[in-house]
């Protein structure tokens, strides 16, 4: 019997499904949450190990004025568009997303993210039916308030990456 790589062993890494995603070409938009904030990155395969071109985490939001959880939909949504518009500042146009081990249900927050990216301009295949509802995104489901304070910070990031365009 062979001894299976450490990343297997431990449950972080299934390579079947980061060979699928490498084969593709194209980068790599992972999204990781964890119980405080929400990783967005871009990443290129290199033979030496992966190149993070852009990235953003939910704690960047409070740079915006973000003052509530940076670990739910709204925030995850934001982080997704600002991590777009950070890799369309790189030149990165196209990705495919890679979620991890995280189990995909409708209306995540990984695919809260998702919907930040496309949102940027990044061109990323995906279900329609997969994404959280726009009250979600907007956190109308937390507070009426929220919503504002999302439209906002979507404004300031679009301002401050407003030249870039494909």
């Amino acid at each position: 019997m062979r001894l299976q790589f450490r990343r297997r062993r431990e449950g972080k890494t299934n390579y079947r499904k980061r060979l699928a995603l490498l084969k593709s070409g194209k980068p790599r938009v992972i999204v990781r949450k964890s119980n405080k904030y929400i990783r967005v990155q871009f990443a290129l395969y290199d033979y030496n190990g992966d190149k993070i071109v852009a990235s953003a985490m939910s704690s960047d939001l409070k740079k915006y004025g973000w003052q509530y959880s940076c670990s739910n939909t709204p925030a995850a949504y934001l982080t997704g568009l600002l991590a777009g518009k950070r890799a369309l500042k790189r030149g990165i146009e196209e990705g495919v997303l890679d979620i991890g081990l995280h189990t995909p249900r409708k209306g995540a927050k990984v695919f809260a993210a998702l919907k930040g990216v496309v949102d940027a301009g990044i061109d990323v295949p995906y279900g329609e039916e997969i994404l959280p509802s726009e009250d979600r995104l907007y956190g109308k489901h937390i507070d009426e308030k929220i919503a504002e304070v999302v439209e906002e910070i979507k404004n300031r990031i679009e301002e401050e990456y407003g030249g870039v365009e494909t």
